[in-house]
């Protein structure tokens, strides 16, 4: 079933979610909100775009133009109508493809950003899939992994271009080493946190292609107070 909303507090931008699709969370509002973002930037990839969230938020922060790319057909004719919807065709590109065979397509150095919120499962033998494609194929790395992300950014890239990403806390030594296997030097981490007595619970990692060494750690991020309302530093993230 199909419902139109608003976007996570974002009066300005409507959103069609499916409850039997993957439905966008709070990941998908944190990622454009820590990926840098400056003047000169002109092109960004948003890579499993979904029903389209991190580019409708990216769309109000940045004048760049965005190109969107999602796998399932369904959940791009969903991003599709969001696109409509919010009637942005001419600042957001949307395409149904597999970033793996259409990054070949692509241009080297043609983009200044990658932002991707992927898969975040490895797929192993004890994995337990859900029978709904949607659901499978947007939680474990099915048609998505580390490598592919970070292979696709070191061609696509422009020299000291960046990537994104939001994952889990748990697989933060793999995304290093993966990153420097394709020459992005990690560049900013966060660690976000429920609340303030749990362990973190998403991580969020940019990355400079070519870029000099040295990392900065920011400030951890609180989701919720200890009543459950969202604390003031997510709060800003809606205004």
């Amino acid at each position: 079933m199909q419902k139109n909303n608003y976007l996570l507090g974002y009066s300005n931008l409507k959103v069609y979610q499916d409850t039997e699709m993957f439905n966008f969370s709070l990941d998908s509002v944190l990622l454009p909100n820590f990926v840098t973002l400056n003047k000169k930037i002109n092109n960004i990839l948003d890579i499993g775009c979904g029903n389209l969230p991190v580019s409708l938020i990216l769309s109000t922060k940045t004048s760049a133009y965005i190109t969107a790319v999602e796998i399932q057909e369904d959940v791009y004719e969903l991003a599709l109508k969001n696109l409509k919807l919010n009637n942005l065709e001419n600042k957001i590109k949307l395409l149904n493809d597999d970033i793996r065979e259409l990054y070949k397509k692509i241009e080297t150095e043609s983009f200044d950003v990658v932002v991707c919120n992927p898969p975040f499962f490895k797929v192993i033998e004890s994995s337990h899939l859900n029978k709904n494609d949607y659901k499978t194929l947007a939680r474990h790395e099915i048609t998505l992994n580390l490598d592919d992300i970070f292979k696709i950014s070191k061609k696509i890239l422009k020299n000291n271009g960046t990537v994104a990403i939001v994952h889990r806390p748990e697989r933060l030594i793999e995304i290093i080493d993966t990153m420097k296997k394709y020459n992005i030097e990690p560049k900013k981490i966060q660690f976000v946190y429920p609340k303030k007595d749990k362990d973190a619970n998403i991580l969020l990692v940019e990355g400079t292609k070519n870029g000099k060494s040295g990392v900065k750690i920011l400030p951890p991020l609180f989701v919720h107070n200890n009543d459950g309302s969202y604390t003031d530093d997510v709060k800003k993230y809606f205004e």
